[in-house]
């Protein structure tokens, strides 16, 4: 049964397939599943490929999820990514992400097989070029190669060339960023990533206040202190007061003092 805000934005008796299928992206947009299960099953006639897209999309979706719902989905994105346009590159992109995260034992061997294919098939194409973005993630911990950090790091700053979206870029820049910390690479080699992260700008949220974090200690520990002190004052403001700005604080008070005592120490 429909719910009563889906009742009232229920299109007028005559709607096209194309305005129905439209509503239900909108619903499956803001959470709500089920209605856009109900909407997608009111639409007569041959689906369209989109239909079938939405279709499969609301059953990834859909509670409880089984692994059966999970497979037909994925038989429906196969079919569709064999054709060229954009919705057989999404349709590849979603069959990738089955096996990286929805299914309940990943197979991430397969979800990078799959991400090397669209990219292959459809170089151009945004969904190729997020895939590319999530290999990134396997390449840098999870698939058994490349080994070692180092090589791990090479492997998916040699995916930047390839990737357009300046945003996208940015993604991977920062997962960079991310991993040279988390295995400990030599810190301008770390900077430089978060730094052009910085530079494309349009993160939001949590992500954002650690990045501004992130560079003005990073800096500070390189030796880089006219940089991290301008990081630090960029995150006083640009970010509401709360306990990581005292700690900020205090890191540039202990540099003012570390100056002063240096020019105190000049002839």
């Amino acid at each position: 049964m429909l719910t009563t805000w889906a009742r009232a934005a229920a299109p007028a008796d005559g709607a096209s397939p194309s305005d129905e299928v439209g509503a239900a992206w909108q619903l499956m947009a803001d959470h709500l599943g089920r209605d856009a299960y109900v909407r997608l099953d009111r639409v007569r006639g041959v689906p369209t490929r989109e239909q079938r897209l939405a279709q499969a999309v609301v059953v990834v979706d859909y509670q409880p999820v089984t692994p059966e719902r999970l497979h037909a989905a994925e038989a429906i994105f196969a079919d569709l990514a064999r054709g060229e346009d954009e919705i057989a590159a999404q349709a590849a992109y979603l069959q990738a992400r089955l096996y990286q995260v929805h299914y309940s034992q990943p197979d991430y061997g397969r979800a990078a097989e799959l991400y090397r294919a669209l990219a292959a098939r459809q170089p151009d194409s945004h969904w190729a070029q997020l895939g590319l973005v999530k290999l990134g993630l396997l390449q840098l911990y999870v698939l058994p190669e490349p080994a070692g950090p180092a090589a791990r790091l090479a492997a998916v700053a040699a995916l930047l060339p390839r990737i357009k979206e300046e945003k996208l870029q940015r993604d991977v820049h920062l997962q960079l960023g991310q991993a040279g910390t988390f295995y400990g690479l030599p810190l301008d080699a770390v900077l430089a990533h978060l730094i052009e992260v910085n530079r494309i700008g349009g993160l939001v949220g949590q992500i954002e206040e650690d990045l501004a974090i992130q560079l003005g200690e990073l800096s500070l520990r390189a030796g880089h202190y006219a940089a991290a002190r301008t990081y630090f004052e960029t995150y006083l403001r640009d970010f509401t007061p709360n306990l990581r700005s005292v700690t900020v604080r205090r890191r540039l008070a202990e540099m003012a003092a570390q100056e002063a005592k240096a020019q105190e120490g000049r002839p």
